[in-house]
């Protein structure tokens, strides 16, 4: 296991565990040059790009018996591969499938494990995106590329938009004519029309009549989910319904960082919260290292009781006796919140909020 990068704690990041696919022994350094390559590509990806301080990357080496990956170039081809990862998977030959029980024995090796992104040794285009997971690993989502086929990066992009921001494919696909219902789990698919929407103020009402960096603006375009009529989806189009643009709309752009959130937190201890503290001891906190937006509006305040203390607003270490404690039992609060504009909906907002509290008594 190696660690391609790490820039926080386990516990307050988002940990993608990556795994090899399809490379025998003497393939591990293609291995990690192409998952250093896969990661760098994606990552230039709004909004990756972005959040990218918020995540660990641990490389699996998984070694495999053969190199390749079944289903290239045609359906008959099987190969003998670490977590067995196959082409034509439900007779879909761009659908890259894995063995989840072998993808769990080795993201177990990680010290943790909260989206699996597994790089199988291929040129041929596919991918997969799985999403409510419950593995032995820890682990709620899987998202597959092959290594090599030029439009690897925007694959891992897309599927990872399954695994993270749990969203939904956008493109119609022999689905039928007619989406079936019900109501879909998926935050850029819907059976509103944007007048409902606004009406009931649900899914991305918010975002409805604003330019999209994907192009156009927000609105309810029919067909997504497979399906071209009764089902609408926020935007012409986007990454999650072609690869000929690499762009998240702004609905899409909001489910992933509050995907980030769910594992990753903005802020973190310097020093231990789980024993009382004197009021002479340094508190200090750390940022997780944000770009964009995001970065330019994170402060940090300072609490005490539940009271700001606002002379140390935006201060990474303080004392207690410096934020007024001379005497007595009390809890001093850091919280830091992401003010993105990317952000609308309260409650994703309310995610991308952190603190940490430490219990004082001073004499």
């Amino acid at each position: 296991m190696t660690a391609l990068q790490r820039t926080g704690s386990a516990d307050g990041r988002l940990d993608v565990v990556i795994i090899g696919d399809g490379y025998a022994a003497g393939r591990q350094a293609d291995l990690e040059s192409d998952a250093r390559a896969a990661v760098d590509s994606i990552f230039q990806i709004e909004p990756y790009r972005s959040y990218r301080g918020l995540f660990n990357f641990w490389l699996v080496k998984a070694v495999s018996n053969q190199s390749g990956v079944s289903g290239d170039p045609t359906q008959d081809v099987v190969r003998d591969t670490a977590v067995s990862s196959y082409f034509y998977c439900d007779g879909v030959e761009r659908l890259l499938c894995v063995d989840e029980r072998k993808v769990d024995s080795y993201a177990r090796k990680a010290p943790d494990s909260d989206v699996v992104f597994v790089i199988a040794n291929s040129t041929k285009y596919g991918g997969a995106g799985y999403s409510g997971l419950t593995s032995t690993a820890g682990h709620t989502g899987i998202a597959t590329m092959s290594s090599d086929n030029p439009s690897s990066y925007l694959i891992g992009a897309h599927e990872l938009g399954h695994s993270i921001g749990l969203l939904g494919d956008e493109y119609q696909d022999g689905g039928g004519d007619s989406y079936p219902g019900p109501e879909p789990t998926e935050p850029n698919l819907t059976m509103q029309t944007a007048a409902d929407m606004l009406y009931y103020r649900t899914k991305w009402y918010r975002w409805i009549g604003r330019s999209d960096p994907s192009g156009g603006t927000v609105d309810a375009y029919e067909g997504g989910g497979y399906h071209n009529k009764g089902i609408y989806r926020p935007t012409e189009d986007s990454i999650m319904r072609s690869l000929s643009n690499n762009k998240f709309n702004l609905p899409g752009r909001e489910a992933m960082i509050a995907g980030f959130y769910r594992h990753a937190t903005l802020l973190t201890p310097g020093i231990s919260t789980a024993r009382t503290l004197g009021a002479s001891t340094t508190l200090r906190v750390s940022l997780a290292p944000l770009l964009g937006d995001s970065l330019s509006d994170v402060r940090v305040h300072w609490y005490v009781d539940g009271v700001e203390v606002r002379e140390a607003l935006g201060r990474r270490a303080v004392t207690p006796s410096a934020l007024g404690i001379d005497q007595g039992t009390h809890t001093v609060t850091a919280k830091a919140v992401d003010h993105t504009s990317a952000l609308r909906d309260p409650a994703s907002r309310q995610a991308a909020s952190s603190s940490v509290s430490w219990r004082i008594a001073a004499r």
